[in-house]
């Protein structure tokens, strides 16, 4: 697996959700400053999960799933992404949602 270099894609609904809570927390709580620190947190903590993406234990989820899930812990938010394995010689470290820590996970993934 070290040796494994992984594609980055995003769904778009993973960039829907990332927008959803950082204009929430620019205009609503009106603070531009924490919006920011967590576009740079998620960023840099996919960035530093993609040379080992499956190095992680699995996210255990009560639906069968064609992929597993991993997850990442952000401050108040999880970040999901699935290693898809079926395009080549190449595999794809999917980010797939960005989650309010509290929500119902099982229900959104």
């Amino acid at each position: 697996m070290a040796d494994t270099k992984y594609i980055l894609r995003y769904l778009p609904l993973f960039y829907e959700e990332l927008e959803e809570k950082v204009v929430y927390i620019a205009e609503t709580l009106k603070n531009p400053q924490a919006a920011n620190n967590l576009l740079d947190l998620v960023e840099s903590a996919i960035l530093e999960r993609l040379p080992n993406a499956e190095s992680f234990e699995p996210y255990r989820s009560l639906k069968d799933r064609r992929y597993s899930y991993y997850h990442i812990y952000i401050k108040n938010f999880v970040i999901y992404y699935v290693v898809v394995d079926d395009e080549g010689p190449k595999k794809i470290m999917e980010v797939r949602r960005l989650l309010y820590n509290r929500q119902n996970r099982d229900a959104n993934i």
